[in-house]
């Protein structure tokens, strides 16, 4: 659960708790019919829109999608003992493998673009939808935190017929949410990470940045859990003549605007991204398909993905996102040790105390300069605590929070340059 959920109890939320529940007053019956549905029980798995809708349209209507299922190279669908999972691989068999990770609520097409990139600078990439997201199955008995996310990561990977685990087995690039699982999952298996670049990461989030309201909607055991889901349901549905945005989505990660003064340096970070900008609803996440929008493909998520809902909120609620300061400290730890071990070369037999994984001892950072969700002046002030300043390296590219839409191709220059100097 999330340092900021952890601590959350009904006596300290008595005027929120005091307004949902006029909200749900209001509602009457509607509620109570809502309260009352759980007489039938759950499914252990939900199944994605490739078994719910995919069969049920043309080839042409399912070509038109936003997010068709060969919408990139090398797709196939993984069953596993938590549903099956979308993957993508392609690129040179012989390249160093590349495996990107994607944020909490858009499918990993928002990687195409940066994915195709890599694959033009001679690497070997794997692309997949996290669960409940894209055309992932959704697992509905375990909540969905590190412990989750890594078997998935390592069904995945075991799933290509193509050596990927093992000492120095591929690089990691982690955007947002991807981000912080990449750290968390490093600290587990170090040794098979040959480097991780983290694109406007989460992990270090701060809780203060958590909204009153967020705190609610997305607590356990204050209010019932089916009023939760309707009211998070409610809030992320797109209504007629508007359509979902996946900057009203980042907004319910972290708050990005406040009552309180902000420094000059901030400013900017109101009426952005996160908060109702249009950069991140029309980046183009396929450059094959213009209608392939962020908000696009997320109305198509929200409206066809039956499983979204629940992983999007156990997500909040398990993931790491928010000030995960030990599994950084531990990271910090492992890239000490990778550069103590590099120092000692020199010494005769030192290359055979070299440590798998993490080469050159520091993670690349890179940040959007008008980020509202990531700030990049937490960011590197709290990295720099955790890792130490010779633990990373930091770049900035001109943009905001969709930084993987509109900079793919800067971002995998930097990430081949920085593996070409470790």
């Amino acid at each position: 659960m999330a340092a900021w959920a952890s601590g959350l109890r009904p006596t300290q939320v008595t005027t929120s708790c005091l307004i949902l529940g006029a909200v749900g007053v209001s509602l009457g019956l509607s509620v109570r019919v809502l309260l009352n549905q759980n007489s039938t029980k759950k499914p252990i798995i939900i199944p994605s829109p490739r078994a719910t809708q995919i069969p049920q349209l043309s080839k042409e209507e399912t070509s038109s999608l936003p997010y068709p299922p060969d919408a990139l190279p090398g797709a196939r669908d993984v069953e596993t003992p938590y549903g099956i999972i979308k993957v993508f691989e392609w690129g040179p068999e012989d390249g160093e493998k590349v495996l990107l990770l994607h944020g909490i609520s858009t499918p990993c097409l928002s990687l195409g673009i940066l994915g195709e990139a890599l694959v033009e600078k001679g690497y070997r990439v794997m692309l997949f939808d996290f669960f409940g997201r894209g055309y992932s199955d959704t697992p509905t008995d375990i909540p969905f935190d590190i412990r989750l996310y890594s078997t998935q990561i390592l069904l995945a990977l075991v799933s290509s017929r193509l050596p990927w685990t093992g000492d120095n087995g591929f690089h990691i690039i982690g955007y947002s949410l991807g981000g912080g699982l990449a750290v968390s999952f490093a600290k587990y298996y170090s040794h098979m990470i040959r480097s991780l670049v983290l694109v406007a990461s989460g992990g270090l989030i701060r809780s203060e940045h958590v909204s009153r309201r967020s705190r609610i909607l997305y607590s356990e055991g204050v209010l019932p859990e089916h009023l939760l889901r309707w009211l998070v349901r409610r809030r992320i549905t797109p209504q007629p003549a508007t359509t979902t945005s996946e900057a009203k989505m980042a907004s319910e990660v972290v708050a990005t605007t406040s009552n309180t003064p902000e420094p000059s340096s901030k400013k900017h970070h109101k009426n952005s991204d996160a908060s109702g900008g249009d950069s991140f609803d029309n980046a183009v996440l396929s450059p094959h398909r213009p209608n392939s929008t962020v908000s696009s493909v997320m109305a198509w998520q929200v409206q066809h993905q039956q499983g979204f809902l629940t992983a999007f909120m156990g997500s909040i609620r398990h993931a790491p996102i928010y000030e995960q300061r030990e599994d950084w400290i531990k990271l910090g730890q492992l890239l000490a040790a990778r550069r103590k071990a590099s120092a000692s070369d020199a010494d005769e037999g030192a290359a055979a105390q070299q440590l798998p994984g993490l080469l050159g001892g520091k993670v690349l950072l890179v940040l959007g300069s008008t980020d509202p969700v990531i700030v990049k002046e937490e960011l590197i002030h709290d990295a720099t605590s955790v890792l130490g300043e010779d633990g990373f390296e930091a770049v900035l590219l001109d943009c905001g929070h969709e930084i993987v839409m509109t900079k793919g191709k800067e971002v995998a220059g930097l990430a081949a340059g920085f593996w070409s100097r470790i």
